[in-house]
């Protein structure tokens, strides 16, 4: 090999081992680790909660602490079996006690679980209709990370509010307990 070629190898070989890795899926990663985050707290929630405070609702104009619950656990199912191209009721309504209502909305984060951890940054650009969980914009369609962001934006509204429950009756939230 002349000097030129073993420049030549040299400059490629060199530039092989100092280029970047692959680019992770960043803005997929982004929406995983705020669904996790939520996923968390919401179950938390819903097991610190006693029995017994399951049918608390803080004024008569509010739902009920389990009605909460049961709204979260049917909002990810819908949503989530919709980015499947599903139609899965959960039914999570039509259940009243703790045991029942912790077990819906697990198998509700289940299900996203399989539908969240999928996500790459390719299919968070692929459009869907935006009927999947409110609120509706008017346009027909947004995108799946969209989607997925404003399930966790629900979610966290929904935290929030449950958050007064457990205060009212004495119990502090896991995201302000040091566990």
């Amino acid at each position: 090999m002349s000097c030129a070629q073993w420049f030549v190898a040299g400059a490629l070989l060199g530039g092989a081992a100092s280029a970047p890795a692959q680019t992770p899926d960043t803005l997929s990663a982004e929406v995983k680790f705020t669904y996790r985050t939520i996923k968390n707290n919401l179950v938390r929630l819903a097991e610190k909660m006693p029995a017994e405070d399951y049918s608390f609702r803080p004024v008569p104009e509010v739902e009920t602490f389990g009605r909460r619950v049961a709204h979260i656990a049917d909002a990810n199912m819908n949503v989530c079996a919709g980015l499947n191209g599903e139609r899965k009721p959960l039914g999570a309504a039509s259940k009243t006690t703790k045991a029942d209502l912790v077990a819906a909305l697990k198998e509700s984060f289940a299900y996203c679980d399989g539908v969240v951890d999928s996500l790459t940054d390719a299919t968070a650009r692929e459009m869907v209709s935006s009927r999947l969980g409110g609120p509706f914009p008017p346009e027909p369609t947004r995108s799946r990370l969209g989607t997925l962001n404003n399930l966790v934006r629900h979610s966290n509204e929904m935290y929030g509010y449950m958050a007064v429950y457990l205060r009212l009756k004495g119990i502090v939230p896991p995201t302000s307990a040091p566990e």
